[in-house]
């Protein structure tokens, strides 16, 4: 399996945090054979920080693992940083940060997300005109072309819905999503319909929260889980905030997320109800 930029760096921080537990050092220990301070090796083990081929095996050289596959399964985890050019979203890698590249590398090799928007649709889910209204909103003093190749990545990653093995997505969205008339009445009430469209895919659910379900943790801000195939350790919750996003990978974070997105489930309408639900605001 071919691994995007930010997932392969957080599964090569996670061989490596592996093989230095099997080697008895702590981070410190590992920090100081090799000469660095303990926060870099710290940021290689969490993902955060990329790292060469060359400081990899200085690091299996300090942990004592000899075996050659090994090595050269994580040297080619490392090795691969530019393998970025084979990802479609290279080509805008001028006009997107880091973080909304890594994002994407994120989406395209998850196998579900489970997401909870309290204030616009999912990227996921807009039609493009809907898509134009919200950048413009939020970039409106961004040259045009720039605002219409921004609306071309948010359409492009809509691929993974209908890859030939789908990205299963559960979105529950906040009343105030679907009632908000980013671009206008017009757009959103063609947004509501395209919803009922996208939510007929047998991998696609969407339960609408209403006002009336009251008070509720999701009242606390959006945030999106990334589940991965054949493995929960690469699991992360990310919340967006206007200038950065946060990533949180710790076990008792991605719990608690989990937990509160299926208490949110429960208070949500069921998915026909919130089809019918859907339906009536538009009309």
């Amino acid at each position: 399996m071919k691994y995007g930029p930010a997932v392969r760096r957080r599964k090569l921080g996670a061989e490596l945090r592996a093989l230095r537990v099997g080697a008895g050092l702590t981070s410190g220990e590992a920090a100081r054979l090799v000469g660095w301070h303990q926060s870099k090796v710290s940021r290689i083990e969490t993902g955060r920080s990329g790292v060469t081929g060359s400081d990899v095996l200085r690091l299996l050289d300090a942990f004592e693992a000899k075996d050659p596959q090994l090595r050269e399964l994580v040297v080619a985890l490392a090795g691969a940083e530019d393998a970025g050019g084979h990802h479609w979203w290279h080509a805008y890698r001028g006009l997107l940060p880091p973080l909304y590249r890594d994002f994407i590398s994120l989406e395209s090799q998850a196998c579900r997300i489970r997401t909870l928007e309290t204030s616009v649709m999912p990227g996921l889910l807009q039609t493009p005109e809907y898509a134009y209204a919200v950048t413009r909103s939020v970039l409106g003093g961004m040259p045009e072309r720039h605002i219409e190749s921004l609306v071309d990545v948010r359409l492009a990653r809509q691929a993974v819905l209908h890859a030939e093995t789908p990205l299963h997505l559960t979105a529950i969205l906040d009343e105030a999503v679907l009632r908000r008339e980013v671009g206008g009445k017009d757009i959103l009430q063609r947004q509501l319909a395209h919803l009922a469209e996208v939510a007929q895919l047998p991998h696609v659910r969407i339960q609408a929260l209403p006002f009336s379900a009251g008070g509720h943790i999701g009242i606390t801000g959006p945030f999106v889980v990334f589940s991965f195939p054949n493995t929960t350790d690469l699991d992360v919750v990310v919340l967006d905030h206007l200038t950065s996003s946060l990533y949180l990978e710790r076990k008792d974070d991605l719990t608690a997320y989990t937990d509160a997105f299926e208490a949110l489930l429960g208070h949500a309408l069921p998915p026909e109800d919130s089809l019918k639900f859907i339906a009536q605001i538009a009309g």
